[in-house]
């Protein structure tokens, strides 16, 4: 057959496109296209959208949500327990709350003073007390919160649920995590892991950097005006559809091909989003922005609600540092839990108020909570260990009783006693309230189906409203 030095150009010009694109691309055994594309769940949803508030380092339950009044009757007396770290029964010294705890609400729900404002909307969260976790460290705990796996490389859960529902807004990613640490897992906490690119996390700034400055990388191009990018990238997918067409590529091809063509319609979409000058100064003020203590995860909590607002399934906004000390991590002086709930409290509950003044919160499920809670026993003189026996985390809108708390803790709120609510038991509860069910979400990698929940996992039907 006779080819023309034209022809021969192109088809290497293609082969040598392919050769590229390809090692862009992960294996993709799934029967679907990988899309972004508003897809419907497994059952009715109750949320459309979901916000996550990590809490790295592990608040203390005893200390917030979870008031034990035998703390204080016993308050430096030896007590056997059975501790996490070490497996062992040994005396440790009770230790009693420093703060107070009041009752708020019609609910009458007990909050301590370390958070004020996030107890005015008692009546409409759903605390759950009796939480167990899987790992002792911050960093397995803070994995297997995410990816609901301790060791290996897992999509996390921002991920699973772009995987099976896609976003609401073409122009903007599915799953967004907004100044993410580098530590403790790191980019394994919002990665895609074997799902397809598409569904990774956008990574929007970084902890320990001002949320001021936080943008999502490359955004624009200072070298080219939009005409000339138009034009350019014009003829970049010209190229690329054409090789899909001729030589073929499947669906990880095509995919990407998408995500390309996204990147390029975020750059006109994304920067209004993450602009908070279009914001009132009432808004601002709120959420406490302008101050000190509040300024910076203020910014975060309303960069969400804006997110939220403009269509991105799933949005993680992280109070956390790139320390070898996560934030809320107080082994020798649980007196700083003051400083980490002085910086939070306002900028959340402002979130709450401002989603539910919105219209927001009822098909929005917001998520609040650490990797695990903390010890009723001291640490040194006036700190506490990690305790992934028993914790509080609570969830608001999206279909959970407003006002409600399930399960309990044991007397010193050490172990989870009463309606035990495993992190696998609250993933396969988050993705049944946004239309999913944990058994059928599954995608086939190296032989196997994997899922969130792995092969565990109970729906807690009884917080549904």
């Amino acid at each position: 057959m006779n080819v023309s030095r034209r022809q021969m150009l192109q088809s290497a010009a293609c082969g040598f496109g392919s050769l590229a694109l390809a090692g862009m691309c992960a294996e993709q055994a799934a029967a679907e296209t990988p899309s972004l594309a508003t897809r419907p769940g497994h059952h009715p949803a109750r949320a459309k959208r979901m916000i996550f508030i990590f809490m790295q380092g592990g608040p203390s339950q005893v200390d917030s949500f979870d008031p034990k009044p035998l703390l204080d009757k016993e308050d430096g007396k030896k007590v056997e327990f059975k501790v996490a770290r070490t497996m062992k029964v040994s005396p440790e010294r009770v230790f009693k709350s420093p703060w107070s705890f009041h009752q708020y609400g019609e609910s009458g729900r007990w909050v301590s003073d370390l958070f004020p404002h996030i107890a005015k909307s008692v009546d409409d969260f759903c605390l759950i007390r009796s939480m167990h976790t899987e790992g002792v460290a911050h960093g397995p705990a803070t994995l297997f919160l995410h990816t609901g796996a301790t060791n290996l490389v897992r999509p996390s859960t921002g991920a699973w649920i772009t995987y099976g529902l896609g976003t609401e807004n073409q122009n903007l990613p599915g799953f967004v995590t907004i100044n993410p640490t580098a530590a403790k897992g790191g980019p394994r906490n919002y990665s895609n892991a074997f799902l397809p690119t598409i569904y990774q996390g956008v990574d929007i700034g970084r902890a320990g950097v001002s949320t001021k400055q936080a943008n999502i990388r490359h955004i624009q191009n200072e070298l080219l005006n939009k005409a000339e990018e138009q034009r350019r990238f014009g003829l970049l997918q010209g190229i690329n559809r054409a090789q899909l067409e001729n030589v073929g590529g499947g669906d990880e091809l095509a995919a990407t091909i998408d995500s390309f063509e996204l990147a390029f319609r975020m750059q006109n979409n994304a920067p209004g989003v993450i602009d908070l000058s279009q914001e009132t100064p009432a808004t601002l003020e709120q959420y406490g922005i302008g101050e000190q203590a509040t300024d910076d995860f203020g910014r975060q909590c309303l960069m969400a609600r804006r997110m939220a607002e403009s269509g991105v399934r799933y949005v993680q906004i992280n109070y956390s540092d790139n320390g070898p000390t996560p934030r809320w991590d107080q082994h020798s002086n649980i007196g700083a839990h003051e400083t980490h709930a002085l910086a939070t409290d306002k900028p959340v509950a402002g979130l709450m108020q401002d989603l539910k003044q919105r219209g927001l919160l009822e098909d929005t499920l917001v998520w609040w909570g650490g990797e695990f809670g903390r010890t009723p026993f001291a640490q040194g003189k006036d700190g506490r260990d990690h305790n992934p026996n028993g914790f509080s985390v609570w969830l608001a809108g999206g279909g959970v009783k407003p006002g409600f708390a399930y399960g309990e803790t044991d007397e010193y709120g050490y172990n989870a006693v009463v309606d035990k609510v495993h992190m696998h038991d609250l993933h396969a509860t988050l993705l049944h309230l946004m239309g999913l069910d944990h058994e059928r979400l599954t995608y086939r990698y190296a032989g196997r189906d994997f899922r969130l929940t792995d092969v565990a996992g109970r729906v807690v039907k009884e917080i549904f409203a």
